[in-house]
C-alpha cells in the first residue's frame, strides 16, 4: 500500500522529510490549506509574491483556478481542503469534485451559513472541514458567542475545525481590516472552547506562530488540537521555520 502523507497537517521534522520524499516519489499528498480566492482578493490582481517579488501569471478567477488544479495534479496533491467564497469553492469542486474537499470561509464579512443548511451540507459530502475561521481579521476570536452554534455542530458530526492562528500581513489594520488585532491570533485564547467542546478536532492554521510557548502549552494539554503549517513554512526565514518546528 502507498503512503499517504499530510502535508501542512502535522508539527514535526520527521513530517518535512517525509513530504519532501512524497514529492521527489511522487507519493499522495493532502494539502490542509488551500483557498479559492477570486484573482482579485488582495485588491489586485497579479499582486507579487512577498517573497519572491514576482506577480502571478493568473489574472482571472478561471485562470487561477486552473493554474492551482495543474499543480495540485503535478505535485499528486490527491486531497486539498479548499475554502472561499461559496460560489468559487462551488466551481473549483465541480472541477475536481474527487480532489477538492470544501471548506467554510468566515473571515471579516462576518459571514457564515444557516447552521441547519450547514448540517445538510455537511451530511451530504458538500463541504467537510469547517475552516478556514479568520476570526482575527473580524476582531474576534473563536470563543466568541458567534461561533457556538457552529462548534457544537462540528462537535456533533465530528467535523475537523481549522482556525487561523498568528499574525497578518503588515499594516493589516490599515488595509482594509480596521478590527484586525494581533492579540486575537494567540492560540490560548482557544482553551475555553477547548473546555466547552472536550470532542472537538481543531486545528491551528499557520501553526501558531509566533506563538511558539502558548502553542506549545494548547497541543500539549490538548490532544485534539493539531497544526498545519501553511504560509509560514515558505515566508518565514528557513532557519526560523525550523527552529520554531
Amino acid at each position: 500500500m502507498k503512503l499517504l502523507l499530510i502535508v501542512l497537517g502535522l508539527v514535526g521534522i520527521p513530517c518535512l522529510i517525509s513530504a519532501q520524499t512524497a514529492v521527489d516519489k511522487n507519493l499522495p499528498i493532502i494539502d490542509m490549506h488551500l483557498h479559492a480566492f477570486p484573482a482579485e482578493y488582495m485588491g489586485e490582481s497579479s499582486i507579487p509574491n512577498p517573497v519572491t517579488g514576482k506577480p502571478s501569471g493568473a489574472t482571472s478567477d478561471e485562470a487561477l483556478m486552473q493554474a492551482t488544479l495543474e499543480e495540485l495534479r503535478r505535485y499528486n496533491i490527491v486531497k486539498a481542503v479548499t475554502s472561499g467564497p461559496h460560489e468559487l469553492l462551488r466551481r473549483w469542486k465541480s472541477e475536481e469534485p474527487g480532489r477538492i474537499i470544501g471548506g467554510v470561509y468566515f473571515g471579516a464579512a462576518r459571514s457564515l451559513p444557516d447552521v441547519q443548511q450547514l448540517r445538510q451540507d455537511f451530511i451530504a459530502g458538500r463541504v467537510g472541514v469547517l475552516g478556514e475561521l479568520v476570526a482575527q481579521y473580524a476582531g474576534l476570536s473563536l470563543a466568541d458567542s458567534l461561533f457556538e452554534p457552529y462548534l457544537a455542530l462540528a462537535e456533533e458530526l465530528d467535523i475537523p475545525v481549522g482556525v487561523h492562528t498568528g499574525l497578518g500581513p503588515p499594516g493589516t489594520p490599515y488595509a482594509g481590516f480596521p478590527e484586525f488585532r494581533v492579540t486575537y491570533g494567540n492560540p490560548v485564547l482557544l482553551e475555553e472552547v477547548l473546555i466547552r467542546h472536550p470532542k472537538l478536532r481543531l486545528y491551528l492554521m499557520h501553526g501558531g506562530w509566533p506563538y511558539l510557548e502558548e502553542t506549545k502549552a494548547i497541543m500539549s494539554v490538548y490532544p485534539q488540537v493539531y497544526a498545519d503549517l501553511a504560509v509560514i513554512n515558505w515566508i518565514i526565514p528557513r532557519e526560523e521555520f525550523h527552529e520554531y518546528l
